[in-house]
């Protein structure tokens, strides 16, 4: 078992990372259930019948478990789903004490935590990720829901009281939910971990190749790098930013697509495709976006998914980022592997782009 401590200025907490971890919730949460009352395991339909009850099963001898099992789907993470959520906790009669345990991929983690910090005015929780792409998302404390009008607009900074990653949960995940995830380790190596994008694009040639046994060292090399900057910058102020690498374009794809042909990780990968573009076309670096794109394309990712799209309607979405200032867009940029920026860039340079892309001419060097 591997295990890292993220300290930020709120709270230190453990990351277990190993086989067999869910059996063992009683013993690798104890200092956590200390105290508690009640537990409500909140989870989705994919997830709780192959996992829960082995939760409920270690936990039971401590404390009063419940279950809530939302339907899977990045539609639950939204007002709607919120709502059924503290239902189940009103239902549940959680209390100050009590401590949720969010079990599942990305929508479950956001919705949970942010389930967590609002309940009450805040209440203990816990990350129990079993996707590869929860591995970013269970760290850090972000926390929120989807409005129809843009993603994770609603939400709040709650750190978890600890997560545990079972990576047997993974081997449950068809090959798309792998790729989604590794999106977001590539992601981290670029903007601050040279020697690990190396190891990627080396070790790493295709879906089966994300599975091997250099998986453990990956995650951990991966979630060490969103360690550190969720411990310099917690709340976004600065460099924390850098993580939206990709985001900026990947979140309007998704909104474009109805969250439900592309996955995360899928649109983060053309994003940040995307944005070496923005940045070789406005001489900010020279990424040889076409090995870039070769070897995402080798990865199954796919990265000409702007040209599906309307320009105008991506650019109006991306507007509404977080990181835009009076409706100007703001990437994140890289000039080489972990020297990341942010940029305002002209609405004009982006349509320009995205046209391109949709007529087939924007080229990869």
């Amino acid at each position: 078992m591997e295990q890292l401590i993220i300290d930020t200025s709120s709270r230190e907490y453990p990351v277990y990372i190993g086989e067999g971890l869910l059996h063992r919730s009683a013993e690798l949460l104890a200092s956590v259930l200390e105290g508690k009352s009640r537990a409500l395991i909140i989870s989705d339909s994919n997830t709780a019948p192959l996992y829960a009850e082995t939760v409920r099963d270690s936990l039971e001898p401590l404390l009063s478990v419940h279950i809530h099992t939302l339907q899977a789907g990045e539609h639950s993470k939204s007002l709607e789903g919120y709502d059924q959520v503290m239902t189940a906790c009103i239902n549940a009669r959680l209390d100050r004490h009590s401590v949720i345990l969010a079990l599942g991929g990305g929508m479950v983690g956001d919705l949970a935590g942010f389930a967590a910090a609002t309940y009450m005015r805040g209440i203990s929780f816990v990350q129990m990720p079993t996707t590869l792409l929860a591995q970013d998302s269970s760290v850090g404390g972000k926390t929120g829901i989807n409005h129809p009008l843009g993603k994770n607009l609603i939400g709040a900074f709650h750190q978890p009281e600890a997560v545990l990653y079972d990576t047997d949960t993974l081997a449950s995940l068809p090959d798309k939910e792998w790729r989604s995830g590794f999106a977001e380790m590539i992601k981290h190596a670029v903007i601050k971990d040279p020697d690990l994008l190396v190891r990627l694009r080396t070790e790493v040639q295709n879906t089966e190749d994300m599975k091997k046994d250099s998986l453990k060292q990956f995650l951990k090399q991966s979630m060490t790098v969103k360690a550190d900057i969720v411990k310099e910058d917690e709340r976004e102020a600065g460099v924390r930013a850098f993580l939206n690498f990709g985001h900026t374009l990947g979140h309007a794809l998704e909104k474009a697509s109805g969250y439900k042909d592309l996955t995360h990780g899928e649109a983060v990968a053309a994003g940040m495709i995307f944005a070496m573009k923005v940045s070789n076309y406005l001489q900010y670096s020279e990424w040889d976006t076409a090995a870039e794109t070769a070897w995402f394309k080798a990865l199954g990712y796919p990265v000409e998914a702007p040209a599906a799209f309307e320009p105008a309607a991506l650019v109006e979405t991306m507007k509404s980022d977080k990181k835009a200032r009076a409706g100007e867009l703001t990437f994140v940029l890289a000039a080489s592997p972990g020297k990341p920026f942010l940029a305002n860039v002209e609405e004009r340079d982006i349509l320009h782009l995205l046209s391109e892309m949709k007529k087939g001419e924007c080229r990869d060097d």
